[in-house]
């Protein structure tokens, strides 16, 4: 079992690595076409190739009108990037897509600055119950399942209107260890 979970991570990790080289060879190439070209280029032309942004306190140079797509793994609440970034994940997305920790999403952001993200590649996931419990030092949720402790988004049990001592069904990988589940449903408790 444990096996087969180093090798789910070692997967993604691959297909993540070979997106991110088949982007690096593309990139390369469109900057050889550049570089080899012959023509001369006016400060219109660069204002409409390119544009400046903000990265890191930095302003670098863009392509201008061009959304930026990046993509990464879900670690149960923000997106690891392909470019070693950590993006934030709509908490109200994160439970409504019922993401998993190790699912991997796209980021398209456009250039108006708006963030787009979409799974396109779920982690095979394992449904499971228990009872929901709230710290009640930090506030933060965690479900008690198969002896371990998950945590929960706050979107998903306020958006499922749970109680400490509800019933809830969480969803979680199969074959990899996680922190994190995600709410599928929620069960009131009799009282």
């Amino acid at each position: 079992m444990e096996e087969r979970a180093k090798l789910n991570a070692m997967e993604a990790k691959l297909a993540l690595a070979k997106k991110m080289l088949s982007r690096m060879r593309e990139e390369l190439s469109n900057l050889e076409r550049l570089l080899e070209s012959s023509a001369e280029i006016t400060q219109e032309d660069m204002e409409l190739l390119v544009k400046p942004i903000d990265k890191d306190g930095e302003e670098v140079l863009a392509p201008a009108g061009e959304n930026t797509v990046v993509e990464g793994v879900f670690d149960g609440q923000n997106m690891i990037g392909s470019d070693g970034r950590q993006y934030i994940v709509p908490p109200n997305y994160a439970s409504k897509s019922k993401l998993v920790e190790g699912d991997i999403l796209k980021l398209t952001i456009q250039p108006n600055g708006t963030f787009l993200y979409k799974q396109i590649g779920p982690i095979e996931r394992q449904r499971s119950t228990g009872t929901l419990t709230k710290d009640e030092i930090t506030g933060d949720w965690k479900a008690l399942a198969n002896g371990k402790k998950y945590a929960l988004l706050s979107a998903a049990v306020s958006y499922h209107k749970g109680e400490a001592g509800d019933e809830v069904v969480i969803l979680m990988p199969k074959a990899a260890p996680s922190k994190w589940a995600a709410v599928e449903n929620i069960v009131k408790r009799e009282i």
